[in-house]
């Protein structure tokens, strides 16, 4: 017997990286050995200290049973005392401060405490494919910004026209960003948080790669910015910055309407979060930050080399700012779909069509720094041996564009 599903499911799209994964899982089910470079997943482990801590606190008793609804008291103070120590913002641990299974539930919860029938969720094209899923969950609309590499992939709210602008009820941001790892300027956050200002409405920054600056640039937060925390919210995630992907824990911290709204829906949704996994998230907040340096370090050293490589091959691609992603152009003539596709059957390398993240990455592919240097070397020579980028290197060679 098939049911009918509801409507809110039959206006979800097929999740993007699902099918992804399906794709490299088919080849190697055929014992093709696929370098997979689409994926975020981080390959470092978790550190050894948040570990440690993890193990200690399952053994308490008081672990055992259901912890508060809305987090324990020292895990929101732990989420306080980070975003004091990093970005010099004070925050109210009991209103300015909700924590859940993963920043991906912040996301959903968000888009369900501001959107409803008819109303628009304004973001960027390209964006994380997500967004869209959440937008559509609520049954709003999503308004997508074209942006572009001239402009640092920065939003231009110049181009939302009126008739749109005041439908919005939710700006959802992403800086640094994924796909294209860009990083917002002090001015743009300063016009976002004008704009919501000026149309009452949130402004809502995904900062779940927060942690990665390069070439001696820390990404700063939305919270920084005046007003930000009067207008706006911020979304953080521990699985990128501590290598902590499968432990599921993520927090929102800025304006206590945002903050009450997002813990109504997570415990209603999904209840409460496993005390030891608090505690060992408090760990990591409060813990020593040398790996997350180092992990920074490791992260620009892998796009230097790659983007070396893939230039001396005669792919001409842009270094990014930030994120473990780089948002590569594809060469003239092929789209990102059947690049990628190229790639995959004749080099045997996995990356992720920017098709996927909005029409804007429709020249595009994203490329995940989440593999190790020689693994990205080899995937480079493979994509070198197909002959795609002989044309381009004879050009560069003799000057010409």
């Amino acid at each position: 017997m098939n049911f009918k599903s509801s409507a809110v499911i039959g206006r979800l799209p097929e999740h993007y990286f699902r099918a992804l994964k399906e794709k490299v899982a088919d080849y190697r089910s055929r014992g093709i050995d696929i370098i997979d470079l689409s994926s975020g997943n981080p390959d470092q482990p978790t550190p050894e200290h948040i570990v440690r801590s993890l193990k200690e606190a399952a053994d308490k008793p008081e672990n055992h049973g259901y912890p508060p609804f809305y987090g324990k008291k020292s895990t929101l103070e732990a989420v306080a005392a980070f975003y004091k120590r990093e970005y010099g913002v004070d925050l109210d641990p009991e209103t300015e401060v909700a924590v859940f299974h993963g920043s991906g539930i912040g996301i959903m919860g968000i888009s369900q405490a501001f959107l409803g029938t008819g109303d628009v969720l304004l973001t960027a094209n390209p964006a994380y494919p997500p967004y869209y899923a959440a937008a559509a969950m609520a049954g709003a609309e999503v308004h997508a910004i074209p942006v572009y590499e001239k402009n640092g992939f920065l939003p231009d709210y110049r181009t939302v026209p009126e008739e749109i602008i005041r439908r919005v009820k939710l700006l959802l941001l992403n800086y640094p960003n994924n796909p294209t790892g860009a990083v917002a300027t002090r001015g743009f956050f300063e016009q976002s948080v004008a704009l919501a200002a000026k149309h009452h409405f949130p402004v809502v920054n995904d900062f779940a790669y927060g942690a990665f600056g390069f070439d001696g640039h820390k990404p700063i937060s939305l919270l920084q910015i005046p007003g930000g925390k009067e207008y706006g919210a911020e979304i953080y995630s521990l699985s990128k910055t501590f290598n902590m992907a499968g432990w599921r824990f993520g927090f929102a911290v800025g304006n206590a309407s945002v903050i009450a709204a997002l813990k109504l829906y997570h415990t209603h949704v999904y209840s409460t979060i496993f005390g030891a996994v608090q505690d060992a998230a408090a760990a990591a907040l409060l813990g020593p930050q040398g790996n997350v340096q180092q992990l920074v370090e490791s992260y620009e050293r892998r796009r230097d080399l790659l983007v070396s490589k893939l230039r001396s091959i005669g792919w001409d691609v842009s270094a990014p700012a930030g994120t473990f992603f780089a948002w590569f152009k594809v060469p003239e003539g092929y789209r990102s779909l059947e690049f990628a596709e190229k790639l995959l059957e004749e080099a045997h390398v996995a990356v992720a069509p920017g098709e996927g993240f909005g029409s804007q990455g429709d020249s595009y592919v994203r490329i995940g720094l989440v593999n190790s240097e020689e693994q990205l070397l080899e995937a480079a020579e493979r994509m070198a041996r197909t002959g795609i980028f002989r044309k381009s290197a004879v050009q560069l060679s003799e000057g010409r564009p």
